[in-house]
């Protein structure tokens, strides 16, 4: 049966990372895998930056003015 140990740590100098848990017996034969984290850039993009880039969405206040005016005309020629 293969059982599964999850753990994070934290590559030491020369690329050295140290696994310790009771949960491993002595002399047993294990498979390593290691998963690198990359960097998130997740909390360098401004909000801001959000703006238009979305289907459907406007990207300048230009844009915008020109949807509402011809919005606007519809409507009144239904008046």
């Amino acid at each position: 049966m293969l059982n599964g140990l999850r753990q994070k740590a934290i590559v030491k100098p020369g690329g050295v990372v140290e696994i310790c848990s009771p949960e491993l017996p002595t002399g047993a034969t294990v498979e390593i895998i290691v998963l690198i984290e990359s960097p998130t850039d997740k909390s360098k993009k401004s909000l801001t930056s959000f703006i238009g880039s979305a289907k459907g969405s406007f990207a300048t206040p230009e844009e915008v003015d020109k949807f509402i005016s011809q919005e606007r005309d519809a409507w009144e020629s239904y008046s």
